[in-house]
């Protein structure tokens, strides 16, 4: 196996497992969203009746969400208060929330890792105004755990995930198809309708996205996280070390 298509864009970072993948093994590693996102505009936020005015605190459950919601308060002229409560679901995504606003006089609150890590927090805060700006798709488990704490919240959709055109990629062969999400496999099939598999390998992140992939006929090669392998880069080297060698041993 000597190529993989990384349906997600390419990181920005140098030191990224995926380049570090590429060397190790001496494979050609692309990236190619086959999802994005795009705005929703203020007034068809204004349409789900949502006025900023009306919230205390903002959950924020990924980068996409800050941008957005900013976004949206800026097209709608809401001057943000000092004291409005941020509720992040990770570090990664509280510290992002500095490209707006002026960390060390803000009331942010900061979750683990996943949604229900914030629980504790918001529970402690149950009489503030939530607001969650979100995509058209969100995690079931968000709404069933703020239903859970009977905490008065607002979804809002302020940005889409859509799927993108992969039309120049119709004659473009690789060995190995990595996807993270339900979408990006609907996307597949999407812009490739008569897509058959053949020994084209998959992998994907996840149970929602092994569920797609096999709702749509595909064999799942490659799957995490796994205990043994706990990100995607570790469950490619794994795969393609085991069956190059494999294919060396034939």
């Amino acid at each position: 196996m000597k190529t993989i298509l990384v349906s997600q864009p390419e990181p920005k970072v140098e030191n990224s497992p995926y380049f570090e993948l590429q060397q190790k093994l001496k494979i050609k590693v692309d990236f190619r969203p086959f999802i994005h996102v795009e705005g929703v505009p203020a007034k068809e936020v204004r349409a789900q009746k949502i006025d900023l005015n009306n919230f205390t605190a903002i959950i924020l459950t990924s980068k996409n969400s800050v941008d957005h919601f900013f976004r949206v308060a800026e097209e709608m002229r809401y001057k943000v208060p000092e004291d409005l409560k941020y509720f992040c679901q990770s570090e990664a995504i509280a510290f992002y929330l500095q490209k707006y606003v002026v960390y060390r006089k803000r009331k942010i609150y900061v979750g683990q890792k996943d949604f229900v890590d914030l629980s504790p927090l918001i529970k402690k805060y149950k009489d503030e105004k939530f607001l969650l700006p979100s995509s058209d798709q969100l995690n079931a488990d968000v709404p069933q755990t703020l239903n859970g704490l009977k905490v008065n919240w607002v979804p809002g959709t302020f940005y889409r995930t859509v799927m993108s055109d992969l039309s120049d990629l119709k004659d473009v062969y690789y060995d190995v198809l990595a996807f993270f999400s339900p979408t990006g496999i609907k996307s597949l099939f999407k812009n490739f309708p008569d897509f058959v598999q053949n020994n084209t390998r998959i992998a994907v992140f996840g149970s929602t996205t092994q569920k797609e992939a096999l709702d749509h006929g595909l064999r799942v090669d490659i799957m995490a996280p796994t205990p043994e392998t706990p990100s995607m880069t570790m469950a490619l080297e794994k795969y393609i070390v085991k069956a190059n060698k494999e294919s060396k041993e034939k």
